[in-house]
């Protein structure tokens, strides 16, 4: 789903500066959880333009464009986190230049703004709140866009420190742990090196801690409940218990009908339960939708469908039917995403091996290489080009 995955785990953190802007910034927000990022950026930027003194309007805007980098990118399925140390292995996100302009525009904005009112008085909760969420987001975007490490985890670390103001100034804002939820859980996901780093001194990091927070934001918070709840899906995910993600993925969908990703995110969710006919049933359902003509499901490409069926096919040993699915998903494959459309073509070629297609196997392999270079799956195709793929038990 959308994980930090296998990126680092963005905090996905609102600033509630809404005032007057109320009923346009809830519109972009239906928009973001939805998918629907052109229309959330519009949302955003008439707000900012309305008023644009509000540095948490600002933040919205900057989360909005760079999510929407994330999607196409197809880095938004909690899928991305599995791996031993995802943080460090996740593919760059590839931005435009005028994405690149609009984000670090407006993230420089609210940081300038939250300065100003800080000069002004030190102890102002929400300019504190608002200048630790554009550290997070420039955290995100230094790790995905830029693949700083070090920089992305020194504005992480900024900002934990700062919402760790916010609890000491106003110990019930629930909100602000977020923040510290996800940084105790990237941290203490990192190797030991990475943990000498001199700006995560007094930050060990604790991934059981950081789940406990990660649960309590999602019970107890107000503006962030949402955004806990869908981190902790992917949390969840990459920490095998997908039996905590169902109901939570089923209350999303509720909520958030448009989001194609839920369901495909619930389908794994079942599939790594072992219920082949639970998986398969939100993946229906989706072609329903997209059968019926709603306007949300359009762009859902039908490959995006055939892939996560045949992948639910090929962890169930249906060989045959996971083939045909791959074949079709393969042969439109500049409609997936490049996450997708590399795994794909490993699968294809995993598929042709397991059948004896050895030399079609290869061409899989080849095509999935060529598809996106730097992905781990790339390197797993690599693998086979010598050695042909066996699954256990055969």
């Amino acid at each position: 789903m959308w994980g930090l995955l296998r990126r680092i785990l963005p905090a996905l953190v609102l600033c509630g500066f809404l005032g007057a802007q109320e009923a346009v910034v809830a519109r972009g927000f239906e928009h973001f959880y939805n998918l629907e990022y052109d229309q959330a950026i519009a949302a955003f930027s008439q707000a900012v333009a309305h008023d644009p003194d509000q540095p948490g309007l600002h933040n919205h805007l900057a989360q909005a464009v760079l999510y929407r980098a994330m999607f196409r990118s197809g880095a938004l399925e909690s899928e991305l986190v599995t791996g031993n140390n995802p943080f460090l292995r996740r593919p760059k996100v590839e931005v435009t230049p005028e994405e690149d302009r609009r984000f670090h525009q407006a993230v420089d904005q609210s940081m300038e703004l939250c300065q100003a009112r800080l000069k002004q008085s030190p102890r102002d909760i929400r300019a504190i709140y608002a200048l630790g969420v554009a550290h997070g987001w420039r955290a995100n975007y230094t790790f995905l866009v830029r693949k700083a490490w070090r920089d992305a985890l020194r504005d992480a670390t900024t900002a934990r420190k700062l919402h760790n103001q916010v609890g000491e100034l106003d110990p019930s804002n629930i909100d602000a742990r977020l923040m510290q939820g996800v940084h105790d859980y990237v941290v203490g996901s990192l190797p030991w090196f990475w943990k000498m780093l001199g700006f995560l001194i007094g930050f060990r990091g604790d991934k059981e801690q950081g789940l406990r927070t990660l649960e309590s934001v999602a019970q107890k918070g107000v503006i962030n409940r949402d955004d806990a709840r869908i981190l902790l899906c992917a949390v969840y995910r990459r920490e095998r218990q997908p039996q905590k993600a169902v109901p939570l993925l089923e209350e999303l969908i509720q909520r958030f009908p448009r989001n194609y990703l839920l369901y495909l995110e619930l389908a794994q969710m079942h599939a790594d339960l072992g219920d082949k006919a639970k998986a398969l049933a939100p993946l229906q359902r989706l072609k329903e939708l997209k059968n019926s003509g709603a306007p949300a499901f359009r762009k859902l490409p039908w490959e995006r469908l055939w892939y996560a069926e045949g992948n639910i096919q090929f962890w169930y040993r249906e060989f045959d039917g996971a083939l045909e699915n791959m074949k079709k998903a393969t042969a439109g494959a500049g409609e997936l995403d490049l996450n997708t459309g590399v795994l794909a073509w490993m699968r294809l070629g995993q598929l042709h091996d397991l059948k004896g297609q050895r030399q079609q196997a290869v061409e899989a392999y080849r095509r999935a290489i060529a598809c996106a270079p730097a992905a781990e799956a790339a390197a797993e195709a690599r693998r086979y080009l010598n050695s042909p793929y066996r699954r256990a038990g055969q």
